[in-house]
């Protein structure tokens, strides 16, 4: 069965043409999907589960049901189609997934040709065809070989490690930094490699649509410079403000290495395994072409790593790999929510007052009012930070009623405010991480809701240390504030 959501797909694009997106549910395609959207182009995505795109796509985006694997669903999908990207694989998968690539690559292709589609945009992985390549990459080059044979001509991107928030590679090397003072390190930590940032990635995607085109290409892109896995870990390391110690041990194997990773990060466990044999060989640009066919000038992996930072502080990961394996987009982890490297507590409370008063309650918090519930405990947390050198519970605040953004509040400064919806607190109390308080209240019918969230940016095993050690504080007292936020709302509204 095939149905769609949005189905104006093509009316109100600046462009007459239709691009058929597939894997926008995953990291790349979800971030490309934006893109395109930017640019005005009348997007399809084709999904197994196109309810899971609902909220994410525009109002010119269609999003339709179907599926590589089945090929009767792919006909109806890409009729009037012009460009077609294939953001596919089947890493996730967890039976054989070579196979599973192969059949899904001879379906599309095969629909594509039928239906006249003009160009296939393939992201496949950089690897020296002549030599042994693991079956993660002889799998992604065997996909192109198969999309080129169907006769449509095919843009194929061979990458390297793709580093952005979210992205598999970046969250690997995150998670093992992050986790391992000390780490014993494999042979392939020191492979080559030449790492490029999910944003330079996205403008080669976006350019191959009007590149002009007779026969099938393929690309070697890849960041300005080269390093490895190892440089990788290292660079995070330092912008982290972390001291990591790396032992190479040359006896450590890619089927040990997993294992390994299993133990270490059992999050990555399945797609990571699968990586890791692709460790082993180098990944760098030998054919520096696309510098000269597309405008487009890669900055380094330094910059990468930098970039992917600063997007987790203005958003928490726009798009995560793991999205396309789980429509949660997140992983519990027994006490939380953790979105990267990001823990996250989150509630609501649905209250009958209107949400201007629901957030004049909000908007009150701390200073002579307080925080609504310990205060006591508060206060203890205050001495302590004074004893550590820090700001404690001292300042109070500028007005007791009115906030605005650079206010001090006890020990936080106002983020971000917005009147009558959101305000968000950054903590400036002495920590092993950073962390924030978000208040957020939307109408709900004759109501309205208030949304409570604590976030958490850990640094290092002490940052981790000191989640666990608090968290049963933090349910005690989050838990309670929201519920005094809501009486006092409901407080204002009757007085």
């Amino acid at each position: 069965m095939t149905s769609t959501l949005h189905t104006n797909a093509a009316s109100g694009s600046g462009s007459s043409q239709l691009i058929l997106l597939t894997g926008a549910t995953g990291y790349v395609g979800g971030r490309l999907l934006r893109a395109l959207e930017a640019a005005d182009r009348g997007v399809r995505c084709l999904a197994r589960r196109p309810e899971f795109l609902s909220g994410r796509v525009g109002s010119t985006t269609e999003a339709m049901r179907g599926d590589v694997l089945d090929a009767d669903s792919l006909p109806l999908a890409v009729a009037g189609v012009t460009t077609a990207y294939y953001l596919i694989h089947s890493m996730g998968s967890s039976g054989e997934f070579k196979e599973e690539d192969r059949r899904a690559a001879q379906n599309f292709a095969a629909a594509a040709r039928a239906a006249g589609v003009e160009r296939i945009i393939y992201l496949g992985g950089l690897g020296n065809s002549s030599g042994e390549l693991s079956a993660h990459l002889q799998s992604r080059h065997e996909v192109g070989d198969i999309l080129r044979a169907s006769g449509v001509p095919v843009i194929e991107f061979r990458a390297s490690i793709v580093i952005g928030s979210g992205s598999l590679s970046f969250e690997l090397i995150r998670a093992l930094v992050e986790r391992l003072p000390v780490m014993v390190a494999p042979r392939w930590v020191a492979v080559p490699a030449q790492p490029i940032a999910i944003n330079d990635l996205i403008a080669y995607l976006v350019a191959a649509i009007d590149l002009p085109l007779t026969e099938s290409r393929i690309f070697e892109i890849g960041g300005a410079g080269q390093t490895s896995y190892g440089g990788l870990m290292n660079e995070y390391a330092k912008q982290r403000g972390l001291k990591r110690l790396i032992l190479p041990v040359p006896v450590l194997t890619p089927r040990l290495s997993s294992l390994w990773l299993a133990l270490v990060t059992p999050i990555y466990a399945r797609v990571g395994r699968k990586l890791i044999d692709s460790m082993r060989h180098p990944t760098v640009v030998n054919d520096p072409s696309a510098l000269q066919v597309f405008p487009i000038r890669p900055c380094g992996f330094r910059e990468a790593i930098a970039a992917a930072m600063r997007n987790e502080d203005v958003e928490i990961a726009e798009t995560r790999w793991s999205d396309a394996l789980s429509s949660a987009g997140a992983k519990g982890i027994g006490l939380g929510v953790q979105f990267g490297s990001r823990r996250i507590d989150s509630r609501v409370v649905d209250v009958p007052v209107p949400a201007d008063l629901a957030f004049q309650a909000i908007e009150r918090i701390g200073g002579q009012t307080g925080w609504y519930f310990g205060d006591w405990l508060w206060g203890l947390r205050g001495a302590f930070d004074l004893l550590a050198g820090g700001v404690g519970m001292r300042r109070g605040r500028r007005d007791p009623h009115r906030l605005r953004v650079g206010d001090t509040l006890d020990c936080w400064r106002v983020e971000s405010f917005e009147p009558n919806r959101q305000v968000r607190l950054a903590a400036e109390m002495k920590l092993p991480g950073r962390a924030w308080l978000e208040f957020e209240v939307t109408p709900n019918g004759a109501g309205s809701r208030i949304r409570q969230t604590a976030e958490y940016d850990p640094i290092g095993l002490l940052g981790r240390a000191y989640w666990y050690a608090v968290y049963p504080l933090h349910q005690l007292i989050f838990s309670g504030m929201l519920r005094r936020i809501a009486a006092r709302a409901e407080s204002l509204h009757r007085g």
